[in-house]
């Protein structure tokens, strides 16, 4: 997992997220964020990080991305590892 891919994985989970009502409200209701902030910090480090976090401790989100996104939960859990800390 090189940083691109990391990056472009965080962008498909928000991407994810923002079709999924439930999920999109749940990452703000946890992040304190509105979807004005959300929509100005979209492919920040941060926000990158803040999605690969949200979506690897909600089991069920985690579990819907995967399968729509063809993609191991593993790659999420390198991914966040790239970007920045162990997740």
């Amino acid at each position: 997992m090189n940083t691109e891919n990391a990056e472009i994985l965080a962008l498909q989970g928000l991407g994810w997220l923002a079709g999924d009502e439930d999920g999109l409200q749940r990452f703000l209701n946890l992040s304190g964020l509105d979807v004005k902030v959300l929509r100005a910090q979209a492919g920040t480090s941060d926000m990158n990080v803040a999605v690969l976090d949200f979506l690897l401790g909600q089991e069920d989100l985690l579990t819907r991305f995967c399968e729509t996104a063809g993609v191991a939960a593993k790659d999420l859990h390198l991914a966040r590892h790239r970007l920045g800390g162990e997740g």
